[in-house]
């Protein structure tokens, strides 16, 4: 419960900016996912972005339809596409940069710099503790 509280009184900060560029959290983790790996498959994204396959579904559609993300099929492999970041996409992205880093910044001062590093570390042991029991 501890951990959803968090998050919730962190994306609180960051809901208003989405909501002015009408993106979802959801939209803007695949954003902000394939601008930082770049192109990937549905599967990886859905894993990587933490979203449900069947909503990732959806969130493709909604996106590609705005230009924000763009499918080519895997050569060699029709079946199989892969998903990009579209100029559009990089675009907002750029966009919203000077906001998120203010509200980053903002987070940072209220705790203190060592707090939040150390904060970041130990989220990041928790989700590789994780992923490496749930690889055995």
């Amino acid at each position: 419960m501890a951990l959803l509280r968090a998050r919730e009184v962190i994306m609180a900060h960051f809901r208003p900016m989405l909501a002015r560029h009408d993106i979802t959290e959801q939209q803007w983790r695949v954003l902000r996912v394939l601008a930082e790996a770049g192109p990937l498959e549905a599967t990886e994204l859905a894993n990587r972005a933490s979203i449900l396959p069947p909503s990732l579904t959806r969130i493709i559609k909604a996106m590609e339809e705005r230009r924000f993300i763009s499918r080519d099929k895997v050569k060699n492999d029709g079946r199989r596409a892969l998903l990009a970041i579209s100029p559009a996409g990089l675009a907002l992205i750029e966009d919203l940069s000077p906001e998120r880093i203010a509200i980053y910044d903002a987070i940072e001062r209220r705790y203190g710099a060592e707090q939040h590093e150390h904060l970041l570390d130990l989220l990041e042991s928790l989700i590789q503790s994780e992923s490496s029991e749930n690889q055995t």
